[in-house]
């Protein structure tokens, strides 16, 4: 899977932060710097954090339309990778990164999700328990190459059922992330839906001897 260059995307990194809008709502912290989590990121991080909180983004929902070459799939088998795409709402996470220096504590997530050309950066504004903030999240780029379109679940659950990279099956993303969003309480239907069709044609493979 071709990867953006290193410098590339530190200047991305760079734009994004310039273009960032004045926080929303008193409880952000001054200089602090929001990140929306829907994903892997729920699970597993990667990143220090001060403060993390449930919320909710509207204009957005969690969809799997990102093809994966690489991880947890291949060019001759690709996995599917989740994504924020345009319509409805999302429940997630927002976590508020530790540190005085916003772009270093950003950084090495930045670099993590953005150098596989499948995510654009994006400004939302995330509704959380003890009020609004502004959060960085990770949409996806419809004008990539990566990007899936709206495949129907069966066409998804196809997929991850069958894909699998040197760092595992397709299917224990969706599992994780599935595990992830029960433990908050949050319900989604795109997943759980995924879940008993992968399961189903997981079901349906001969055993390994």
């Amino acid at each position: 899977m071709p990867l953006l260059p290193e410098a590339e995307t530190d200047a991305r990194l760079d734009a994004i932060l310039a273009a960032r809008p004045d926080p929303v709502g008193a409880s952000s912290p001054a200089g602090g710097l929001w990140l929306f989590a829907y994903g892997a990121l729920m699970w597993r991080p990667d990143f220090s954090f001060a403060e993390r909180r449930p919320a909710t983004v509207r204009g957005w929902h969690r969809r799997f339309c990102l093809w994966q070459w690489r991880f947890r799939g291949t060019r001759a088998n690709p996995g599917l990778m989740l994504a924020l795409d345009r319509g409805g709402r999302c429940r997630g996470l927002v976590y508020r990164l530790a540190g005085p220096d916003p772009r270093a504590a950003l950084r090495p997530v930045w670099q993590r999700e953005m150098r596989g050309r499948g995510y654009a950066g994006r400004w939302l504004t995330a509704l959380t328990p003890e009020g609004p903030v502004t959060a960085l999240a990770f949409v996806a780029d419809r004008t990539g190459g990566r990007y899936a379109g709206r495949l129907t679940e069966a066409e998804a659950a196809e997929r991850i059922a069958a894909a699998c990279g040197h760092i595992g099956p397709n299917a224990l993303y969706l599992l994780n992330t599935a595990r992830a969003c029960e433990a908050l309480g949050l319900r989604d239907r795109h997943l759980r839906v995924l879940q008993g069709l992968v399961a189903e044609r997981l079901s349906e493979r001969p055993a390994e001897t």
